[in-house]
């Protein structure tokens, strides 16, 4: 079945609020953490089993492949470091054996979590049962330890609503086939779903077992690594990797190529954390989800334009009295569209949209 006749019957299918998540959770990403061909590059290249890594500096590089977001990998002199560790213990366990294409011998001796959503977390418990460090902020032990983070958002809709739904479209497809020359490609389509499936089954929720408040600094050997929280923004406990020598910010999913998903967004914070994050000294970002960029002052004013303006609009549409899922599709961002093209059309995730009615009722309601 031709692509483009596969995401019409999606979007047939597929409730609106559905759609607008899988749009949000980045589906048809390309070489960005999601699925598909990945996009040429301007680093030099090498491909792992699963995972691409692309030489950003010397000894620095960005890890995308078919599980979870980026993962930026620093090589010092004597040890490495990762950040972010996949979205299932299955794709951890391979990109443990990509990563030392490019780790030159060094052993991979910390794994940081940028924040808390699952697809930079679920792969945790392979990288402690390997002996690796696993750092996160405070907020995200917390999280993983008492949040049952299996069983909300973002993991249920992303990956137990749409792991299902993919299911059951690829067996229908199957099934309604008449062409015997199209039916292995197809059998393979529901074997990738079914496994996928499975690997989540694996997941033992698993919390960082170092942890920091402010600042934390790491020496790999002739490279320091910086573990900042600027403050609170797309979770409550967002980690920013910063290297000074080199001018490099991982920045986690607090700022990516695109909109981030807003579900856990503490927004005017957000805006200001991402101000701390304008003035300080880089030149290269490697983002959570998307490609890495040097036009990071611009792109991040331009978020947080974005920001304001989905809060605003939002609000308005509250104040009316629209519900929150009319207000999904009706928000207009397309004056972002040079910076992030997926809103030249009206419409917004909904559940960053809910959470925004929730945010907005709890700022009325401070004490």
């Amino acid at each position: 079945m031709k692509a483009r006749t596969m995401a019409f019957i999606l979007a047939l299918t597929m409730p609106a609020w559905l759609v607008y998540a899988a749009r949000a959770q980045g589906v048809g990403r390309q070489g960005a953490g999601g699925r598909g061909v990945a996009e040429p590059s301007p680093y030099p290249v090498t491909q792992g089993k699963e995972s691409r890594f692309e030489k950003i500096a010397e000894g620095v590089y960005l890890a995308t492949g078919s599980s979870g977001g980026s993962s930026p990998v620093i090589v010092g002199d004597r040890e490495a470091l990762i950040i972010d560790t996949k979205t299932t213990p299955a794709a951890a366990r391979v990109f443990l054996e990509d990563v030392k294409l490019v780790t030159n011998n060094k052993p991979l001796r910390y794994a940081v979590n940028s924040h808390y959503h699952y697809d930079h977390v679920d792969g945790n418990q392979v990288f402690r049962a390997a002996g690796i460090d696993v750092i996160g902020h405070e907020f995200v032990k917390f999280s993983i330890d008492n949040f049952d983070i299996l069983h909300r958002e973002p993991y249920m809709t992303s990956q137990v609503v749409n792991g299902t739904r993919r299911i059951e479209i690829a067996r229908r497809n199957l099934a309604e086939e008449k062409d015997p020359q199209k039916k292995p490609a197809l059998e393979a389509t529901v074997a990738a779903a079914l496994k996928t499936w499975n690997d989540l089954q694996e997941i033992k929720p698993t919390a960082p077992n170092v942890t920091f408040k402010d600042k934390k600094v790491i020496d790999l050997g002739g490279r320091e690594v910086h573990l900042l929280f600027l403050g609170r923004g797309h979770t409550n406990g967002d980690t920013v990797v910063y290297l000074p020598k080199e001018r490099i910010v991982c920045t986690g999913d607090l700022m990516e190529t695109g909109p981030a998903y807003m579900g856990d967004g503490q927004f005017d914070e957000w805006i200001a954390t991402l101000e701390v994050l304008k003035n300080m000294d880089f030149q290269i970002v490697l983002p959570g989800h998307g490609r890495p960029f040097t036009d990071g002052k611009q792109r991040i004013t331009a978020y947080q334009g974005y920001l304001r303006d989905v809060v605003r609009q939002v609000d308005q549409f509250r104040k009316q009295g629209i519900l929150a899922e009319e207000a999904a599709q009706k928000v207009d961002l397309s004056a972002y569209q040079q910076w992030f093209p997926n809103t030249a059309r009206p419409g917004a995730e909904l559940r960053g949209i809910r959470h925004i009615y929730e945010w907005l009722y709890d700022q009325e309601h401070k004490k």
